[in-house]
């Protein structure tokens, strides 16, 4: 077995990937991170999905490839520059609600909404926020981050934030969850 992604890439994946190389963001989900949200993706047909973090829409683009026409996927950012590029490429998809908005003011405003599946990839819902989004998650509901091995661009004091997320996670009593020392470093919890 290697870790060869022998499975069709999204249609949109290699131009979005263009056009992020040439928009300069560098914090795009890595491939192998991709092919795992969309195979837990297929795992919930007529599925609501939270993508907080849209970035350029790699990460997004695989997570459409794995849910099915009855489900429904929000994704969030508040950088416009970026959330272009997946508009560009996605838009077209009935399924998909692309969202510019503060993290903060977007849980605030949506309190009451539930989801089966949130990939929490960037500060709102991950470092900032953590018990709203898992108040958010249905039983049974995927929350899934990654980037939680030491990377390149981490500022300084970055690693400790990581550790202290982890530890907070693991200490919960409504999530079962597995850490993966795998690509970028990867945790799926599930709710209970």
């Amino acid at each position: 077995m290697n870790q060869d992604i022998n499975q069709p890439f999204p249609k949109a994946y290699q131009q979005i990937n263009d056009a992020t190389k040439a928009s300069g963001f560098e914090m795009a989900s890595d491939v192998l991170t991709c092919a795992l949200l969309k195979t837990l993706a297929a795992s919930k047909p007529a599925g609501r999905f939270l993508e907080l973090g849209t970035g350029t829409g790699l990460s997004t683009s695989w997570i459409l490839d794995g849910i099915d026409e009855c489900s429904t996927l929000i994704s969030i950012d508040n950088e416009d520059k970026f959330l272009n590029i997946a508009k560009t490429f996605l838009e077209d998809d009935k399924r998909l609600e692309l969202v510019s908005s503060d993290g903060g003011d977007w849980f605030e405003n949506n309190k009451e909404k539930k989801f089966d599946y949130i990939f929490a990839d960037t500060w709102h819902g991950k470092y900032l926020l953590l018990e709203e989004a898992i108040r958010m998650l249905n039983k049974g509901g995927f929350y899934i981050i990654d980037d939680m091995l030491p990377q390149p661009n981490w500022p300084e004091g970055h690693e400790e934030k990581a550790i202290k997320l982890i530890a907070d996670l693991e200490s919960r009593e409504d999530l079962h969850l597995i850490k993966q020392v795998w690509a970028t470093g990867i945790l799926i919890a599930v709710k209970k």
